[in-house]
């Protein structure tokens, strides 16, 4: 059994002036999530608020860097951002997790370790965009066949069918993503009114 705080949720968010809760950026690769989950940090932290980002590519190469992309390593990949992501909650801060998450079931994980503390993005950009993107070379090299089980070539991507919230972020600026992100989360009473 884990010891009890000393220092409650809500002692800790009253402290930081607004709701622990985590949000899922989820996308195909080059969907811009990571993009649109540091411009959501930064933003934060110039008004003071409490956030962290558990970005994918930063997981896979720390706490998560002995997982490969079997089925069954995926699905720890996500149990483990998932605990992570309610340990960061329970202590107030606003997580912002930049993750693939290509299936509904993986997905699923986080909203069932999360509950009412999670929220999910769709960063839908259409496949043509994301390829067109390729910063890290990795559709190219999918179509090429090196690159085995890429979602959006060789591997599938669900797209969300209850997101709490779709950004067409292949249309969209940065900002303009923001914006509504922002507008939505002081909706959803996440953020404290302006």
């Amino acid at each position: 059994m884990a010891p009890t705080a000393s220092i409650s949720r809500a002692q800790r968010e009253a402290r930081n002036g607004h709701r622990g809760t985590a949000m899922l950026l989820t996308g195909l690769p080059a969907a811009g999530k990571s993009t649109l989950a540091q411009a959501l940090h930064a933003e934060l932290f110039s008004r003071g608020l409490q956030s962290v980002v558990l970005d994918g590519d930063g997981l896979r190469v720390g706490l998560n860097r002995d997982l490969g992309f079997t089925d069954a390593d995926r699905l720890e990949n996500i149990r483990r951002a998932s605990e992570l992501a309610a340990l960061l909650v329970e202590n107030g801060q606003i997580v912002i997790l930049a993750m693939i998450a290509p299936l509904a079931e993986l997905r699923e994980v986080f909203a069932r370790r999360l509950g009412e503390d999670y929220r999910e993005v769709w960063c839908s950009a259409a496949l043509a965009v994301c390829e067109q993107r390729d910063p890290k070379g990795h559709y190219a090299r999918a179509r090429r066949g090196e690159l085995a089980g890429f979602t959006g070539v060789s591997a599938p991507y669900e797209a969300p069918a209850q997101a709490s919230l779709v950004l067409d972020t292949g249309t969209l600026t940065v900002e303009a993503c923001l914006d509504r992100l922002l507008t939505w989360l002081g909706e959803s009473a996440v953020l404290p009114k302006a």
